[in-house]
């Protein structure tokens, strides 16, 4: 059980429901609806007392089910075999969309004849008999206090409705659909109103056939008429300004709080909101009617987004296309209502001086464009957080005690359905990557072999097989695993929440295991779930193209069909970018830079999005009577300080700040914002500390002050970890971010693996390199990393490499990887990186075997000899290169040498810690070259010559180690028979000398029995 007698999250998740935004309506969360938690029980009984004969797909050595083996997407009418049965012959074909802000009109639950209200943004709509309700709501209804629970919704208010004379439809049906419009259909058959409307238009377009336009106010607004003249009549209903426009030589006519018109005898017309208030004059309100009757025939058709990242730049550029129909006139243009997150970012273009209000705060407006482009810097994920911290000593044992703990179970799985599965194996990859990291073999192989053998397993579907797999309906184009959760299955709720853990787990394990990982084995599997969740192939007709991804809102919707009366809605939003960074990791693991790009696409424009909707950073999306400084759920027409399944504000709150990943520091890129958002969880719960999820809340406070969340950690370890989470990981995180600080937004790099944090005034460049080959990254302020395959590098003011996975060709969960340092008999592991630059570097390999003549490990000593003795600690003076570049050249070199050496070749390669110090120099650079004579006959054999190592103008030993990769190799390696060994190092660049340490500060470890 957790602290505080909280339920466990499983339990709440069931629970827990939500109250109305608007008066006598509960509403109650797909994931949390009671009868239909007792109906998915009752079907998953009978499906294993009635198994069925798998039919199963094969991709690759994996393979789904085309059998349903449990309860399918239900709604009104036939929709469990007939997803299209509100579908128009005219709509797209192919996989019909869910999740998305209209849903509710295709995928009916509740009002079976006309669906829910759509929150279009500025502009909701509301289909009925006589036609489509407008709503322009500009007054929040804001309920509960400053403490504890708390919403506000700009709730659906009819201004007026939209229909034809005579319109009595029974039912509203889709006829289009493009990545941010809808085209509502409803007809008598005798009448016909359709209506194109989309996210982000003021414009609403209309096709009316068998009677005259028709505006209907609503009943009791109060309606006046300010223009009037020819096609065009401008009115105000319940204080917000509209114009309507007819064809040229139609008119208008008034009666009472009805508007008609004959159209001239044709059939289109267009009404827009203006972005007008109580104080706008007259002559701006004319204005602004003028302006918009440019575009008033301008029908919008089509919108479509493309988007491109550009890795030199580390920026996304997303194009928001618009293709209008011009019905009269040379017009091609159209207006645009522009979100925060979007207007923040407009690379080009001059919004009008007016905006809308919205839910999401002001919108902005762009007259007259055919497309706009944002532009966003994508900051960069990580694997995980290095392991920079001091890897001797009590805390390195602590860790390693944990890790060991955690052997026999990594998962340590809640449930056995898609969700708690995918939490369980998120658990793991975590555990891997740390284990790996430090140099603890046995639990990383344990970690990889657990999620190789669960996703396996998930990945093949038997003959008569009901759970542990995954089943694709091609009428509803969705692929479903079962057991399901949440509304999975009945509702197609969360997909990316749920396979976000399976494919992040992937590609933790494909860079240790590429076989599995390649699409004749189980990659396509994965890829699979990729498209499920977000398909980013529009010419894959199997999945709808970005099924949870709303395009133009800039963030997921979690519910499948959307049917409540505030919209869609979206809880975890961090879940949402686990599901975005898995696929960056995987498409990286892969080698697939079409995944990559989409997850680096949807990661960046989710992450802004998650600023201004969940946060609200910058203080101008939420109304100013609501005082929380986030919110737990974001509604499609406003948001709510309270989720699902808890009224606790550690899990209200925290729901968005889980799991905690290296492809989590978004979380981290306001670090005052993140320290306040703390201190609002300790506020609103009463405490001064959290109780509930205490391991996600010091892992966040990390993020924004690192030695405060690890002095909270050493004070309280006692916590019940949450399901997701380890003792192993919270520490590693905490321990390593209290060294690194916090993350460096200003800085981006050329590698989508890359990071820069930032502490005391001081840098540490981070990145990862999962491929094969070596690489070097790039930072904006002209920092170059060198980065060996498989390796995670840092360096800067903290300074460290390890991690043994590449993509390229490294050995199976199987197998076991060779570890950069082995755990001693206590737990530690021999360092893989350096200690602080004021120590002494520790050896990576063993103690000095007796001998000299038989040593592969080599000290360098003062004397320039190297011997199998550490000798005493000393120093020597590495001359200037003088201001010209050496590199690879030795220049002035200090020279070490070994002779009489018998040894045997063996596997592996050299590697080496050099203890070396430019004292407060900028510019210098060291470089080192191995030579081998194999018999003592005076011939080099073969030459090794390392990249140079370039040093920090901070006084204090650095390391320098073979991950800065090898640059150049002559020769062939042999075996030594008397045979003699020498290094040299030089300075490569720069214009003073630097100091080499001696004796036990500097090693050589060469590939030799």
């Amino acid at each position: 059980m957790l602290r505080d007698s909280a339920p466990p999250l499983r339990t709440l998740r069931l629970l827990r429901t939500l109250g109305s935004p608007g008066p006598r309506r509960v509403f109650r969360h797909p994931r949390a609806t009671v009868t239909g938690v007792v109906i998915a029980l009752l079907a998953a009984v009978l499906t294993v007392l009635t198994p069925h004969a798998a039919s199963a797909g094969t991709v690759g050595q994996g393979s789904y089910t085309t059998q349903p083996p449990g309860p399918l997407p239900s709604g009104c009418s036939d929709l469990s075999t007939n997803p299209r049965h509100w579908v128009t012959s005219n709509a797209p074909s192919g996989a019909v969309p869910t999740n998305d802000w209209w849903s509710s009109i295709l995928w009916k639950r509740t009002n079976c004849a006309y669906g829910e209200p759509l929150f279009a943004q500025p502009l909701g709509y509301r289909a009925q008999s006589a036609g489509l309700g407008v709503s322009y709501s500009t007054t929040p209804a804001i309920s509960g206090s400053a403490k504890g629970v708390g919403e506000y919704h700009y709730n659906y208010a009819e201004d007026f409705t939209v229909g034809v004379a005579g319109l009595a439809a029974p039912e509203v049906k889709v006829d289009d659909w493009t990545d941010w419009t809808v085209s509502p259909l409803l007809t008598d058959g005798a009448h016909t109103l359709r209506a194109t409307i989309g996210s982000g238009l003021p414009f609403a377009y209309f096709r009316a056939t068998g009677g005259d336009a028709r505006i209907q106010a609503a009943s009791g607004a109060d309606v006046s008429v300010w223009s009037h003249s020819g096609e065009m009549i401008g009115y105000r209903v319940n204080g917000h300004d509209y114009a309507a426009f007819a064809p040229t030589g139609g008119t208008w006519s008034v009666s009472g709080s009805t508007l008609t018109s004959s159209l001239a005898g044709k059939d289109y017309f267009s009404v827009a909101v203006l972005p007008t208030t109580s104080s706008t004059s007259d002559s701006d309100r004319a204005a602004l009617a003028a302006e918009f009757a440019k575009y008033a025939y301008d029908h919008v058709t089509g919108t479509a987004v493309s988007y491109s990242y550009d890795e030199a730049t580390a920026t996304v550029t997303t194009k928001y296309r618009y293709t209008t129909t011009a019905l009269e006139g040379s017009e091609t243009g159209t207006v645009a209502a522009l979100l925060p997150h979007q207007w923040r970012n407009l690379a080009s273009g001059s919004p009008l001086p007016q905006s809308y209000v919205s839910s999401r705060g002001p919108l902005k407006i762009l007259a007259g464009i055919g497309s706009f482009t944002t532009s966003m810097v994508f900051h960069g994920v990580l694997p995980e957080v290095p392991a920079v911290a001091d890897s001797s000593g009590a805390d390195a044992t602590t860790l390693q005690n944990y890790l060991n703990a955690e052997k026999a179970d990594p998962a340590r799985q809640q449930s056995d359905d898609t969700y708690w599965t995918g939490k369980g194996l998120g658990r793991a990859a975590r555990l891997a990557e740390i284990a790996d990291q430090t140099g603890n073999t046995e639990v990383r192989d344990a970690a990889l072999a657990t999620i190789k053998s669960k996703l396996t397993d998930w990945f093949t579907a038997s003959q008569n097989e009901t759970g542990h797999l995954f089943y694709y309906d091609d009428k509803w184009g969705t692929l479903i695993g079962y057991p399901a959760s949440y509304g999975s299955d009945q509702e197609l709720n969360d997909h990316h929440f749920h396979y976000g853990y399976y494919i992040a787990a992937a590609a933790t394990l494909a860079k240790f295991d590429p076989a599995w990982a390649a699409s004749a084995q189980y990659g396509g599997m994965v890829d699979l779930l990729i498209r499920d969740a977000n398909n980013y192939d529009r010419s894959d007709k199997r999945f709808p193209y970005l099924r949870d991804f709303d395009i133009y809102s800039g963030h997921d919707w979690a519910s499948g069909h959307g049917s409540f009366a505030a919209g869609n809605n979206q809880e975890s939003s961090s879940e949402g970018m686990n599901f975005d960074n898995a696929l960056i990791q995987w498409g990286i693991a892969t080698g697939n830079k079409t995944v990559r790009d989409a997850g680096i696409y949807m990661y960046t424009t989710q992450a802004a999005a998650i600023q201004d909707y969940w946060f609200d950073t910058k203080n101008d999306v939420y109304p100013a009577d609501f005082k929380h400084k986030e919110v737990g759920m974001v509604w499609g027409n406003g948001g709510a300080y309270s989720t699902w399944f808890s009224s606790a504000p550690e899990q209200i709150q925290g729901i968005n700040l889980l799991p905690v990943t290296g492809g989590h520091l978004y979380l981290g890129a306001d670090p005052d914002y993140v320290k306040a958002n703390y201190q609002e969880m300790l506020d609103q719960s009463g405490k001064t500390r959290p109780t509930i999820w205490t391991d996600i809340w010091y892992e966040y406070l990390a993020l924004g002050d690192g030695d405060a969340a690890l002095s909270a950690f050493r004070a309280d370890n006692s916590f019940t970890s949450e399901e997701g989470e380890s003792k192993a990981h919270t520490f590693h995180w905490v321990r390593n971010l209290a060294a690194l600080g916090t993350v460096d937004t200003s800085v981006t790099a050329d590698s989508p693996l890359a990071a820069a944090f930032v502490k005391d005034g001081k840098r540490t460049y981070v990145a990862a390199n999962v491929t094969s080959q070596d690489a070097t990254v790039h930072f904006s302020d002209g920092t170059a990393v060198q980065v060996p395959a498989g390796r995670t590098v840092a360096t800067g003011a903290q300074k460290w490499s390890g991690g043994n996975a590449t993509g390229g060709g490294s050995p199976s969960p199987t197998d076991s990887p060779s570890p950069t340092g082995s755990p001693s008999p206590t737990g530690s592991p021999s360092p893989t990186g350096s200690a602080t630059p004021t120590d002494s570097p520790s050896p990576t390999g063993s103690s000095t075997p007796p001998g000299g003549g038989s040593s592969p490990t080599l000290y360098l000593q003062a004397g320039g000899e190297l011997t199998a003795a550490q000798g005493d600690s000393g120093s020597v003076t590495v001359p200037s290169a003088d201001g010209s570049n050496h590199d690879g050249t030795p220049y002035k070199p200090v020279t070490f040498t070994a002779t009489g050496l018998d040894l045997t070749r063996g596997a592996g390669n050299t590697s080496f810690d050099l203890a070396v110090d430019a004292d407060n120099v900028v510019g210098n650079a060291v470089q080192l070259q191995l030579s081998y004579d194999c018999t003592g006959d005076g011939t080099w054999d073969r030459t090794e010559t390392y990249r140079y190592f370039a040093t920090d103008p901070i006084p204090g030993w650095e390391h320098y180690t073979e991950s800065t990769g090898l640059a150049s190799a002559t020769g062939t390696a042999c075996d030594l028979r008397g045979g003699t060994v020498q290094a040299k190092v030089w300075s490569a660049i720069g214009v003073k000398s630097s100091t080499l340490g001696t004796g036990s500060r500097s090693v050589l470890h060469l590939p030799y029995a």
